[in-house]
């Protein structure tokens, strides 16, 4: 991951992703996109349509990328656990990542599981950023002690 780009770009992946939720699979698909960027494991992006209905709750507040724009959160719920502002998505991208408008990412470390092609997903360190570490996946990634000035 250290030979991702700066400024990140995106791509369409093509594999298993599950997301677990409250003792439920809350997403599953097999279509995606993922932004690689320099000293971060990739973030995945999934078709809002992946979602089972009733998983995402749209949440107050936003944040700004300076690579993808103002983004807007959702909290996962199943029945009575909520996972508050655990997913986000960019309504209106910024050019160069118009592909992913709409689309959901969510945060490994409230989920009961997260997979990729099968393998449970590690949350990048921090608990800021929203990469999901896999085995192919080499760091150290930023989120670490010491990393804010990467």
């Amino acid at each position: 991951m250290w030979d991702y780009p700066r400024p990140p770009r995106f791509e369409a992946f093509r594999g298993s992703i599950t997301v677990d939720f409250g003792g439920r699979t809350v997403a599953s698909t097999t279509t995606a996109w993922r932004v690689l960027e320099t000293s971060h494991p990739p973030t995945y992006y999934l078709p809002v349509d992946s979602f089972t209905p009733g998983a995402l709750r749209p949440a107050a507040g936003s944040s700004w990328c300076e690579w993808k724009g103002q983004a807007a959160y959702y909290d996962v719920v199943v029945g009575d656990r909520v996972a508050p502002g655990a997913a986000w998505t960019y309504p209106h991208p910024t050019p160069g990542f118009e592909a992913i408008a709409g689309a959901v990412a969510v945060m490994a470390a409230p989920m009961d599981r997260c997979t990729v092609n099968g393998e449970q997903v590690v949350p990048q360190p921090g608990g800021f950023y929203g990469g999901w570490v896999t085995s192919w996946i080499v760091g150290p990634f930023k989120g670490v002690p010491g990393s804010m000035g990467w």
